[in-house]
Order: C-alpha cells, then structure tokens, then sequence
C-alpha cells in the first residue's frame, strides 16, 4: 500500500515562504489525485490544493496566488510552494493521496501524519 512522509514545515515571519514536500512511497503506480490539507488550533481541517496524475490543479479561495502546488510523477512527490505567508496560515499541513485498488471499484484514501506551519507577526 502507499504510505506517505510530509516535511518542510517550519517558523517563518509574515511575508515569508515555505516549500512543503510529500513523498509516496509503495505502489505509487495507482495513485490517481494528491491532496494538500490544513488544520489550524480550534479549526476544521480545509482542503488546501490538489492535484491530478495529469497535472492539473486546484486551491482553495486562500492559496489562490499565493500557493502553487505541483507533483512530481519520477521522484513520486507533491510539493507545495507556499509564498506571502500571513499568520492565519499556522496549521498543520498534511497530505493524502486518492489511490486505486485491484480488490474494490472505489479508490481508497491514504494519509500522512503532517508537517507543522507556524507564521509569526
């Protein structure tokens, strides 16, 4: 099955960037659509960015402008490029994969466990 690593989370001021990573690994074959997420203190988790075996994406209202999200089908990673960060982009940011399956008709959602984003003022 797939199993999946975030990293690149840090402190950072307002203004700043990050560059998070999300590594696959096992069956990477029969991933079908990569998805960032985000879960701040006292929040809901909120879809960040996704992205297809095709390359084509999506953001949320907020990132739009500012995130760009992108996959790397060889090394089997997604990145997300995070710029002009504000304070209200502290959470923790995790990644899933939507993965096909031989034993069902239905994909099968794989998650990491997620890297904390912390944007000072």
């Amino acid at each position: 099955q797939v199993q999946l690593v975030e990293s690149g989370g840090d402190l950072v001021q307002t203004g700043g960037s990050l560059r998070l990573s999300c590594a696959a690994s096992g069956d990477t074959s029969r991933i079908l659509i990569m998805n960032w997420y985000r879960q701040a203190p006292g929040m809901q988790r909120e879809l960040v960015a996704r992205i297809g075996s095709s390359g084509i994406t999506d953001y949320a209202v907020f990132a739009k402008g500012r995130f760009t999200v992108s996959r790397d089908n060889v090394k089997n990673t997604m990145t997300l490029q995070m710029n002009s960060l504000k304070p209200d982009d502290t959470a923790v940011y995790m990644c899933n994969a939507v993965v096909r399956v031989f034993y069902s008709d239905s994909p099968v959602v794989i998650w990491g466990q997620g890297t904390q984003v912390t944007v000072s003022s």
